[in-house]
């Protein structure tokens, strides 16, 4: 069995990555999650009695948790998927961003080097955010690898910095990494402080659905699975030492998104059907207010993906509305069901 060190596996991402990954039936799984806020073990809950997973809890900044994993094991690749991730909390509390996004990944760098020294065709994939490369005006070209990074948050600043980590640990210790610089995901799992979990679940609430200024800020927009696959094929088909950007061509401005999803719900779930809404509206969209913007809030991230398009094949399966009415079945299933 190829086996996968995942860490931050309990998360948003790393769990939908898990599940894609336990599909295909000739891997085993050892997820490494402190169980911050954000991570959640119950993701995972199919797996608890499968012999290929297993979950450990512990902080990606411990050497010695990160160590005895690789002593125990034979580690073929680890997915780097622990960050924390919200642009809000890293303005509040910047420091614990620093110290998990910088030295955790450090710490993961310092003990995978150590395992390559022994198995050449370890492998490193470090998944990252478009945010590193800044913001972009609304007619500008989209983000390529070749951009310069230009953070504008406490959180990208982080993210920015582990990146150049491990692309020094290729350069000067030879170790096998990859880099991946994503797009917003949405999907399964997603922890309810980001635009689209927590607007699906205010419209399923009945409660005022926010918007941050105007609502023109915009995102290209990632189904998670459609990320999965890709960092799949990154991690089997990517060349070692090279950055590959990931997007879902689906620029929407905030507002867009936020009125998607509420077309969305009409249909599925009429706020006629709806106890919780106790407003009289005809749509969820009549829950929408504006609020005041964010500091540093960057206008409009764009995803070139040509690169991995052309060298790995790859290509997402999923629209916006395909993708967004797969999200809203998966809330619609389980918060009608945790009611």
């Amino acid at each position: 069995m190829t086996k996968i060190l995942v860490t931050g596996g309990s998360g948003f991402i790393g769990s939908n990555f898990i599940h894609y990954i336990m599909k295909k039936g000739n891997y085993s799984v050892i997820n490494l999650d402190n169980l911050t806020y954000a991570g959640n073990e119950k993701n995972n809950e199919d797996f608890i009695n499968n012999p290929n997973y297993s979950f450990i809890r512990g902080d990606i900044t411990c050497y010695e948790t990160v160590s005895r994993i690789f002593n125990q094991n034979k580690i073929h690749f680890l997915v780097n998927f622990a960050a924390e991730s919200h642009v809000d909390r890293s303005i509040n509390d910047p420091k614990v961003f620093l110290n998990t996004n910088i030295l955790g990944t450090y710490n993961l760098l310092r003990v995978s080097l150590e395992n390559n020294s022994i198995d050449k065709n370890f492998k490193f994939l470090h998944v990252s955010t478009d945010e590193v490369y800044g913001s972009l005006g609304l007619t500008d070209k989209s983000f390529t690898e070749e951009n310069k990074y230009q953070p504008n948050s406490p959180y990208s600043a982080s993210k920015a910095a582990s990146d150049h980590l491990v692309r020094a640990w290729f350069h000067t210790y030879k170790l096998n990494v990859l880099t991946s610089n994503c797009s917003n995901n949405y999907g399964p799992f997603q922890f309810p402080e980001k635009l689209i979990p927590l607007t699906i679940l205010n419209a399923l609430n009945g409660k005022d659905i926010t918007i941050y200024g105007d609502g023109s800020n915009i995102r290209d927009w990632l189904y998670v699975e459609d990320h999965c696959d890709a960092i799949y094929n990154l991690m089997t088909k990517g060349e070692v030492g090279e950055v590959y950007n990931i997007g879902g061509n689906s620029e929407k401005t905030n507002l867009e998104v936020v009125e998607i999803i509420c077309e969305s719900l009409d249909e599925l779930y009429p706020t006629s059907s709806n106890l919780n809404v106790s407003k009289k509206i005809n749509s969820y969209k009549d829950l929408i207010t504006f609020v005041e913007d964010r500091p540093g809030h960057d206008f409009r991230y764009s995803i070139d993906a040509s690169k991995i398009s052309s060298d790995i094949n790859w290509k997402p399966k999923e629209n916006f509305k395909s993708g967004i009415k797969k999200t809203i079945l998966w809330y619609l299933k389980n918060f009608l069901s945790n009611e």
